[in-house]
Order: structure tokens, then sequence, then C-alpha cells
């Protein structure tokens, strides 16, 4: 155990890609545990891969890719425009609700804050936003993206803790909407008192007449999540299956709908995708190589032990995990900490009384803020790359951002009825 620790802590170091970094200390615990031949290592490997369920990421990584070139996009901001139009922080405000609305295409948080970043970033920096401010609104607003349905972390953690997908589907839409009206809310304090991009003057509320002309071309996204709602709560597909049908609806939306999706863009999505569930498919096979060797050393146990050592108490025991997947997502990618520790600290906390519904929604929204989190974030430098600002300069910028992230973190651990009171409407069973 003690070699596999600073295996993998020394690739961490040196920057080696996370997926090698769990593969090669994994192996390096058969080398230290001969009575286990490599044999099993490759066992292991194979055998996360292996699992139905699991058929659900590369459809949706599909479909999100899809959508992502039928020109749905340029109809969201211009829906969101209109409505944010007397609002201070104007454009500002429309990326926020923008990562709303794409949370039901995409399900990436961080080809949401990049795909942004291109779009609206370079018109937030001519009407004065500073690059920090601009990175920082851009890659927090994206969480939201992480807990809209269809959330990809969401169905890897439904995958690896057996929790519903539909339920934890559901329960991410009022917090989704609540991280929405939060940072919508930091937006127009922050530009009130900074002056950055008032409303024009003159600028009226938008008419009936106006919100349904372009309700009418955005609604095809806008009812995506609640078409896969629907269908897996009455049974007319599983959660894999509605992963085929996202893929089968991008591309009708894309072909007969707008009309915009040609060979060149799906060629382009289908090249994105292989290369994103490339990568996931690997970090889920060497974790498992990982998660055994975890399991045989009884890690699961004493994780168990340490916890329910520290406290009894529900609420206290989930901010002291929060505070770890926060530490945890400073170094490590979000795929890679649901699918390591959610075997070990899930059990635990069902033990306590702790909904996996509950949990899976808190869960992915902190791991998920540890990709926009130096010093290891890969959104951060993504979105930081593309707008030439310094990483500091957002850290420093977001400050207003992170501190509504923590306020809704813990309403949603002292209040789970936030979270459980629509999937337990929805699915009372």
């Amino acid at each position: 155990m003690t070699l596999m620790i600073v295996v993998f802590v020394v690739l961490l170091v040196i920057g080696t890609p996370i997926s090698f970094v769990i593969g090669v200390a994994g192996v390096s615990w058969f080398f230290q545990n001969p009575a286990y031949p490599m044999s099993v290592a490759v066992q292991r490997a194979v055998s996360p891969t292996q699992s139905y369920a699991f058929l659900a990421v590369p459809f949706f990584i599909f479909a999100g890719n899809l959508m992502n070139h039928t020109g749905i996009t340029k109809h969201l901001i211009s829906f969101a425009t209109l409505l944010t139009r007397r609002m201070s922080g104007g454009i500002a405000q429309v990326s926020v609700l923008l990562s709303m609305m794409m949370g039901g295409i995409s399900g990436s948080a961080v080809a949401d804050a990049a795909m942004e970043a291109r779009i609206l970033g370079p018109d937030m920096l001519k009407r004065g936003y500073p690059k920090g401010y601009t990175a920082g609104i851009l890659c927090l607003a994206s969480l939201i993206t992480a807990t809209i349905p269809p959330s990809l972390g969401l169905i890897l953690y439904g995958f690896i803790g057996n929790v519903s997908i539909g339920k934890l589907f559901v329960a991410g839409i009022i917090p989704g909407i609540l991280m929405t009206i939060a940072f919508m809310s930091v937006v127009g304090t922050t530009s009130k008192i900074r002056r950055y991009d008032p409303p024009a003057p003159g600028a009226k509320l938008p008419t009936f007449r106006e919100i349904f002309t372009e309700l009418k071309t955005a609604c095809w996204a806008l009812i995506f999540p609640l078409i896969l709602i629907i269908g897996i709560r009455f049974g007319f597909f599983t959660p894999t299956e509605a992963g085929a049908f996202a893929a089968v609806y991008a591309l009708i939306v894309g072909i007969f709908v707008y009309r915009e999706l040609n060979i060149k863009g799906f060629l382009r999505a289908l090249k994105d995708s292989f290369i994103d569930t490339a990568g996931i498919l690997l970090i889920i096979a060497l974790s498992g190589i990982f998660g055994f060797a975890l399991t045989v050393e009884g890690t699961p146990g004493l994780m168990a032990s340490l916890l329910i050592g520290i406290t009894t108490n529900p609420q206290m025991l989930l901010i002291i995990i929060v505070l770890f997947l926060v530490i945890l997502g400073l170094f490590i990618d979000s795929n890679v900490i649901i699918l390591l520790f959610t075997p070990i600290i899930l059990p635990t906390l069902v033990r306590m009384g702790v909904d996996p519904v509950h949990f899976g929604i808190i869960m992915m929204t902190i791991v998920t803020m540890g990709v926009f989190t130096p010093p290891v974030g890969t959104g951060i430098y993504i979105v930081c790359g593309i707008l030439d600002c310094p990483v500091e300069n957002m850290v420093k910028e977001s400050i207003p951002f992170y501190m509504a992230l923590v306020g809704l973190a813990l309403l949603f651990i002292f209040i789970p009825g936030i979270i459980l009171w629509l999937p337990n409407l929805v699915f009372p069973f």
C-alpha cells in the first residue's frame, strides 16, 4: 500500500496524465503483493468497461457534441440576451443563463466554459469587463451545466454508486436553478458597483410576443432534459437507451429543424466524441485496478471507521467530506474522484442516513469546482488560455462567486429537501 501511495503522489507531482497516475500506481501494488497475479490487474481493468449502463456515457457525449454543431447555441444566446436586456451586467448575465440552458445539451462543464470563452469572452472584454472577472464568471457559471440534466458526472456517479440516474437527473434541476439565481445576483450586484455593462438607455422588459418568438427556436434545447426525464420516469427507455435517444434527437434537430448540421460538422462531432469517450474510458479502466487495491487493503472500512469516529452527525459529516473533496479537487480530475471515492465514501454516508441522491448532487458540484481551481484544474487553464488571463487574476475576481457557491453548498447540506423534494415527487418509489 505504501508503494502505491508513493508512486501515485510522485507521478501526480511531476505532471503525469491522471489516467496513467492511477494505472501505474495500481499496478505497483501488484508488484508488492505477489499473491495476486498480474492477470488480476488486467481483469480489473477490463471489468468496469463491460457494464451496459456505461453505454450511456458515449451516447450522451456524442449527443452533446452533435448539439454543439447544430447552431442551437446561437439561438440560446439570442434567447438569453432577450431575457437579460434590462439587467446590469447584461452579457455576463447571458453567460450564466446560457450555462443553465447548455446544461441540457452538453452535460460537460469544461466544454461549456470553453465554448462560452470563445463566443462570449471577446465581447465581454470589449465591453470593459476585466479578464479575471470574465474568466471567473465563465468558469464558475459552467458548474450549473454539471448539475442540470443530463450531467455526465451524475451518470458516472449513478453508474459507480448504483444510484438511480433518473432520480439524479431530476434532483439536479432545482439546485441548478438556484445556482443560476445566485450567480446572476452576484453578477448584478458586482456590475452595479463597478458599473459593468449597464442596460441600454430606454431598454424595455421583453414582451410576451418577443419571448414566444425566441422560445420557438430555442425550445428544442430547453425541452430536451424534460423529454429525457419523462421518458425515464414512465419507462419508455432506460438511462442507457436515453443516451441513444439523445444522439438521434440531436441528429434530427440538426438536420431537419435547424438544417445546420452538415457532413463536416457530423464528422467533427464524431471525432470529438471518440476522443472524449476514450479519455473517460481509459480513466474508468485504470481506476478498476486502483480501486481493487484499495478494496483489498480495506480502505473503505478504514475510511468508514475514521469518519464515524470524527462525528455521528450527518450534516457535520457531509461538511467534512465536502472539505475533503475540495482539497482532492485541487489536485485530481473530477472523474477520477467520482470513480475512486464514491465506492469508499457513499456506503458510510448511507449507513449514517444520508440519501445517496442528496450526496450525489453535492458531490458533483464540489468536484466539478475542482476543475476550475488551481493548481491542476484543467478547465481554468483552458479558459484563461483562451482569454490570455493570468490564473491568479481569475481566482481573485472569482471570490464573490466562490462565496455564493459555499453558501449554496451549506444550504443543500442542511436542507436536503431542496434536492430531494422533486425526485421524491417524480419517483415516489
